[in-house]
């Protein structure tokens, strides 16, 4: 006797299980696209989220008492603030970028408390003040490290979201190589809406791709900067051609006959002093001392805008002890130190604030666009997988005869 049994075709089912495993694969991008979304999300509101506490709070905003109101002199914000918080001992002074934003002082208490004031640049008004995080602190934590605490070194959050930058960099280049002469959606950008939500969604994920090519390669540039940051830093590596702090010495701060330290040189001397050493420097944040050893620090930019030049003054006879120019770092040094204020747009006024935001919001869209894309595609995929999976079948025995 013999038997025979009818076996599924051994080709069929291994494609069939390639193509389950491909549908997990892919179902297990999903967090991944959903964490890019997030990052581009909070990383788009981040840009302006100073704008957005200045809309919200009255006690940010510059409020001239006349259009022709000058700004004060760091003397007279200093004296304003002496005069209305006696017991508050100022640490820096700091001039935002734009010009409709109040000065802020960051003061300390004698009870080893500190916090920032928000100061009228016309009037030396304090308008408010706030000791802890704000909604653009919170946002820009939320969107850099997840607000994940700094316990030792860099941590997860940090991580994890300067890693996005890897497959995003990968995502530019391939997208470039799979659409074949993307320039002409610059000369010819095309916009489907009368043929469906997935052509809508297509078109619209290669065009905001073009028009994004420069920023996002500058996000995915400045987002791997970020993780060798950490990683160097959690490898005690330092890359720095910096020097010592400087401090003045001991014979050089001078004392009167009664043994008390001699007054300091006013602020606005130190700020002119800066100026005068550097041609062209405007001055935007003055540290003041906190020891009888310390310089003041004079911190502005010049011809290069990403970053601050900084000058270390005696506080007693004016005399710059320490300067760093922007000519004085490396080639590396000033590839590194530019990631930053590339990264945020922060170093230019409202206007490329608002650039930067409206890539932001583009490349937020492009990759939900892209997820929802990914995501119907897979659904399909997954539905019509398991629509040919095929049934089990009894087993028939055939008799033949012998």
């Amino acid at each position: 006797m013999k038997s025979t049994v009818p076996m599924i075709d051994g080709v069929q089912g291994r494609r069939s299980g390639a193509r389950v495993w491909f549908l997990v694969h892919s179902w297990a991008a999903l967090p991944l696209w959903m964490f890019m979304f997030f990052v581009c999300l909070t990383g788009s509101i981040a840009t302006v989220s100073q704008e957005i506490v200045w809309l919200a709070d009255p006690a940010v905003r510059a409020r001239a008492p006349a259009h022709d109101a000058q700004v004060l002199g760091y003397d007279e914000i200093l004296a304003a603030v002496n005069g209305a918080q006696p017991d508050a001992v100022v640490q820096s002074i700091s001039r935002p970028v734009k010009s409709q934003f109040a000065l802020s002082v960051r003061v300390g208490y004698a009870d080893g408390t500190s916090g920032t004031l928000h100061v009228n640049p016309y009037t030396g008004e304090i308008q408010g003040a706030h000791s802890g995080f704000d909604f653009r602190q919170f946002i820009r934590a939320l969107h850099g490290w997840l607000l994940m605490p700094f316990d030792n070194g860099f941590n997860l959050g940090w991580y994890a979201v300067s890693a996005l930058a890897l497959p995003m960099l990968v995502s530019l280049v391939t997208g470039l190589v799979v659409y074949k002469k993307f320039w002409r959606g610059f000369l010819r950008p095309r916009l489907r809406f009368a043929q469906g939500a997935r052509v809508f969604w297509g078109d619209f994920h290669r065009l905001a791709g073009i028009w994004s090519i420069p920023f996002i390669l500058i996000m995915s540039v400045t987002g791997l900067w970020f993780l060798v940051q950490a990683t160097l830093s959690d490898l005690s590596i330092s890359i720095s051609t910096e020097g010592v702090p400087p401090v003045v010495a001991r014979e050089d701060a001078p004392y009167t006959a009664d043994g008390l330290r001699a007054p300091m040189i006013s602020l606005d001397g130190a700020a002119a002093k800066a100026s005068e050493h550097l041609p062209g420097l405007e001055p935007m944040f003055v540290r003041l001392p906190g020891t009888a050893y310390d310089p003041i620090m004079v911190l502005g930019r010049g011809g290069y805008p990403l970053l601050f030049e900084r000058l270390h003054i005696n506080p007693y006879d004016g005399d710059v002890v320490y300067v760093r120019r922007v000519s004085d770092r490396s080639g590396l040094e000033l590839f590194t130190e530019s990631m930053r204020p590339l990264h945020t747009g922060d170093f230019a006024g409202l206007w490329l604030k608002l650039v930067y935001f409206l890539f932001g919001v583009l490349l937020t869209m492009m990759v939900l666009s892209g997820m929802l894309i990914w995501t119907k595609r897979t659904a399909q995929a997954t539905i019509a997988a398991l629509r040919r999976q095929p049934q089990p079948q009894p087993v028939m025995a055939q008799e033949v005869s012998e």
